[in-house]
């Protein structure tokens, strides 16, 4: 998933209930004094959303609409696949009557994501759940909602200088962390005796990229540092696809000892590996790619050798946590310390953001079964088709 700002984020610290009770201010003095009789926490969610029906009473407590919107197709296929129709299930869970929600998709236009957060207010809503474009049309949407009442969870991206109330992602520089340890556990695996690496990185507008690259270049730099791994090259960032693989082929062309990359999702990685394939005839397991968000493409090519993992972030679980904490704030009802178990520096604001940050996952052929294919993230259907049906077969997938 893709997401944006070059500004330095420290990470994730814990915090107690002292702390969220300070950072709880922007509520109304006497929200911030009610708790919910039957709290979620960070840990509650599960595949079949059960937590969310114990919301219920929260819910019926609340008044107003609750906005959620997303903010392009192009950056990851999770917001219309995944995240929409969790969302929704997440709030009908909750009992929320579908009237008094709306899920909509800002298409990669700033002016649009403005304008969707401004008709939703218009139409009563009392909460809204934003992922941004980036952080400048974040700030502006938030800045907008407080002046009209409106409380605002970050969804998935944390947008700097922003004003929100909370933010739900998942543990962002962990997901680096699996990236790069992934790596290196895949350069040892398919002996690679000296990485040349290209390391890649997202759009660096987006918070999102600063927080995964902080986690994989903490793990690669003492192989860099000790000449175990060679670093080539320097690219811009990007999330579009065609760019990062105009910028791959670039790269390769000026550093000819480049034999492997650190590729910062799943779509940008696709067009690279069908590069490597189709036009330099590279074998399987010979050339290390990384990826995130386990995409159909990305765990297609992991069986087939061309990708080490993928970071697996199950939506089902932000989707729910971003809809409690909507509900909770709603009905104006302080949401439970448990739930939220964290905290994230807006480094730009200079406060520290109550957070609900959630545990991604490693995805490889040794447990694709258990996780993307348990959570029904894909279909063995859909991913096995023919060309991969033995290698489907070899990791206990049917």
């Amino acid at each position: 998933m893709k997401h944006r700002s070059k500004a330095r984020v420290v990470a994730p610290l814990l915090i107690g209930a002292g702390t969220l009770g300070s950072s709880f201010a922007m509520l109304p003095a006497s929200a911030a004094t009610h708790h919910a009789s039957t709290p979620v926490s960070a840990t509650s969610f599960t595949r079949d959303f059960s937590a969310m029906t114990s919301l219920k009473s929260v819910t019926a407590k609340g008044k107003g609409l609750v906005a959620a919107i997303l903010p392009d197709t192009v950056t990851s296929a999770r917001y219309t696949e995944f995240d929409a129709p969790y969302l929704t299930e997440a709030f009908q869970k909750a009992g929320l009557a579908n009237s008094k929600f709306i899920v909509e998709n800002a298409q990669g236009s700033d002016s649009t994501q403005l304008t969707d957060a401004q008709s939703a207010i218009t139409k009563g809503a009392t909460v809204l759940v934003v992922d941004p474009l980036d952080s400048g049309v974040g700030a502006r949407i938030e800045r907008y909602a407080v002046s009209h009442g409106v409380k605002v969870v970050d969804y998935d991206r944390l947008t700097l200088g922003g004003s929100r109330a909370y933010y739900v992602s998942f543990n962002n520089v962990q997901v680096g962390k699996l990236i790069g340890n992934g790596f290196v556990a895949c350069a040892s695996a398919w002996k690679v005796t000296k990485p040349n690496v290209l390391v890649m990185s997202g759009a660096p507008t987006d918070n999102n990229a600063t927080l995964f690259a902080q986690g994989y270049n903490a793990v690669l730099s003492p192989y860099f540092a000790s000449g175990k791994y060679v670093k080539v090259g320097a690219p811009a960032g990007t999330w579009n696809p065609p760019t990062a693989e105009t910028t791959f082929q670039q790269q390769l062309t000026a550093h000819k000892a480049m034999n492997s990359a650190v590729v910062p999702n799943d779509e940008n990685a696709s067009p690279i590996i069908t590069y490597l394939k189709s036009q330099l005839h590279v074998a399987a397991k010979t050339f290390p790619i990384t990826g995130q968000d386990a995409t159909l493409d990305g765990l297609q090519n992991i069986l087939s050798g061309y990708q080490c993992g993928t970071a697996y972030k199950p939506i089902y679980l932000e989707a729910q946590a971003a809809a409690a904490l909507a509900i909770y704030l709603r009905a104006g009802v302080k949401p439970p310390a448990a739930l939220v178990n964290s905290s994230t520096t807006d480094t730009v604001a200079k406060v520290a953001v109550p957070s609900v940050l959630l545990t991604p996952e490693w995805v490889t052929t040794a447990n694709m079964k258990s996780t993307v294919i348990a959570d029904k993230f894909v279909t063995a259907k859909q991913l096995c088709t023919s060309a991969y049906a033995s290698a489907c077969k070899a990791a206990g997938i049917s």
